[in-house]
């Protein structure tokens, strides 16, 4: 169900869950000054752009649920077509275009936003738009136009809601067309990922890997990077959201890349760690097998009907065992294995989490918890439903810490998808066993 027909069918979804002849608005992300007279690159607003399907900046998306005899509406607004402005800044589609183009009921110009709302939210019994934004002033000035009419028998809506929380349970479950962009950014960034293996050797900077990576990206058509790539080498793969890429690889380096591109609008989110020499040494093997028996339990984990907490648990249980065994953790302080894990004796070691949702963001709305129970269990995984698996472990210098180990940052990190069976692994094309990557960094040696 691709392009104009599977936005249609989620703006039809979002309005069957609206009152009758309620009104929703959701606005596209702004265009954002870097400096001078220059953007940043644009990139739209993920919960407009998943309901219309239109990249366009300055626009607006007003629905209008069904009520008695009156069918439900979908109208856009957006910046009027403009030759001269083209010449400069790229094509336009313009209201009547952008309707046919893209199954909208209606298209005015986004100059006449403010007066038509005052029409559109006459009568209307409440306003569904994101509570608390940038917005809640534009609305303010919609509601007291209608409000001013009140003489003539016309009422404002007499309730708001936050059409955000049922957007993110509709985003929540991917269906077959977002899988197959997410499986094509998850094989771009194996790809990307497999490039940086191949390039890597001691003295290089970490730049320059990111470099490799960015190539990647954009000769197979990818947009952009779904976040800022990490390409964090020795003691700086301990640093958890390690930005400079600026660190020149020592012979004997273990080195981290968290790096994904996004593809037609949604990301893909990959970790490996492999050594700049292409050969592990025992004490990195060592934690490396570690953390990869932690996601293949984790990934075991991931099934439909389990708790997403369970994907933690599990990962947890193997990386505090090893953290015993191999004497990063002291029996004797932190107990054996299940009081040490209630104690969270392996946070010293692995302090995040073991995922997150992914889709259009690459940490994806959509709450982790059953928000309708007091207890806010964590909630059952269904079908459909993609997220990451990435267990780590980094090791500081301390007291009582093993000195072979000291600086090493390990984070072993796939995407997937939630089957009726169990999971598919979106990123498996890039290797992670020791000797599938020894061996892809020996092709070119």
């Amino acid at each position: 169900m691709p392009g104009v027909a599977a936005h249609a069918a989620r703006r039809a979804r979002l309005l069957a869950q609206m009152q009758p002849g309620a009104v929703a608005v959701l606005g596209s992300a702004p265009e954002v000054l870097r400096n001078g007279d220059s953007d940043y690159p644009y990139r739209h607003d993920s919960h407009f752009y998943y309901l219309s399907g239109f990249a366009e900046p300055e626009s607006f998306l007003v629905l209008v649920a069904a009520q008695g005899e009156h069918a439900a509406r979908s109208i856009l607004f957006c910046r009027e077509k403009n030759v001269e402005r083209e010449i400069w800044e790229g094509f336009r589609f313009g209201p009547e275009a952008a309707r046919e183009s893209f199954g909208f009921d209606e298209a005015w110009p986004i100059d006449e936003l403010d007066a038509r709302m005052a029409d559109i939210l006459a009568d209307a019994p409440s306003l569904y738009y994101a509570l608390g934004s940038q917005l809640d002033v534009r609305v303010a000035s919609w509601l007291k136009a209608v409000r001013a009419r009140g003489r003539t028998g016309v009422s404002a809506p007499q309730t708001t809601h936050h059409v955000l929380s049922l957007l993110d349970e509709m985003r929540l479950i991917k269906d077959e067309h977002e899988v197959a962009l997410m499986a094509r950014a998850g094989v771009i960034s194996a790809q990307a990922h497999a490039r940086a293996m191949r390039a890597t050797r001691p003295g290089m900077f970490e730049y320059e890997i990111e470099a490799e990576l960015l190539h990647e990206f954009r000769r197979n058509g990818a947009q952009f990077p779904a976040y800022p790539s990490i390409v964090a080498s020795g003691p700086q793969a301990c640093v958890l959201h390690y930005s400079a890429n600026n660190r020149r690889f020592d012979d004997g380096d273990l080195v981290l890349i968290d790096a994904g591109c996004e593809f037609d609008g949604y990301a893909a989110d990959i970790t490996r760690t492999y050594p700049a020499n292409g050969r592990f040494s025992d004490a990195q093997r060592t934690l490396y097998e570690l953390v990869l028996r932690a996601q293949a339990a984790a990934l075991a984990a991931v099934n439909p009907g389990q708790p997403y907490s369970a994907i933690h648990d599990a990962a947890v249980r193997v990386l505090t065992e090893g953290m015993l065994d191999l004497g990063l953790l002291d029996r004797n302080k932190v107990g054996a294995l299940d009081e040490a894990i209630a104690g969270r004796a392996y946070a010293q070691f692995y302090m995040h989490g073991t995922g997150h949702w992914l889709g259009m963001d690459v940490h994806d709305v959509g709450a982790y918890r059953d928000l309708s129970l007091p207890e806010k269990p964590s909630r059952p995984l269904l079908p459909g439903m993609a997220l990451t698996v990435e267990p780590g472990i980094y090791v500081r210098p301390g007291e009582g810490v093993p000195e072979r180990f000291w600086h090493i940052g390990i984070r072993i990190e796939d995407d997937v998808v939630v089957t009726d069976a169990g999971c598919r692994i979106l990123t498996a094309d890039v290797p992670k066993d020791v000797a599938d990557i020894e061996a892809l960094m020996r092709e070119t040696r």
